[in-house]
């Protein structure tokens, strides 16, 4: 292997990377989603919230303005969950 294909590798993986994880996100303003609050582990909350600046910001676990995108009628169906901001 060439030194300019060592050096390319990381570089792939790193565009891979994140390629996939763009892929992985939902997209929360879908049809089919809705954002449901109060249920977001700690550091594990989709998108920004009033308190925080992106996703995965959570400082704990069932945060008030906190959200995880589900499923629409998902929400309703978990204990904790709720629409709007608590």
């Amino acid at each position: 292997m060439s030194v300019k294909s060592l050096a390319k590798a990381p570089l792939l993986a790193a565009a891979m990377t994140v390629a996939l994880s763009a892929a992985a996100m939902q997209d929360v303003s879908a049809a089919d989603m809705e954002k449901c609050y109060g249920i977001a582990k700690a550091g594990h909350n989709d998108c920004k919230t009033e308190t925080s600046s992106c996703a995965g910001t959570a400082k704990m676990d069932h945060e008030a303005s906190a959200f995880v995108a589900v499923p629409v009628g998902t929400c309703a169906k978990i204990a904790g969950g709720t629409l709007k901001p608590m």
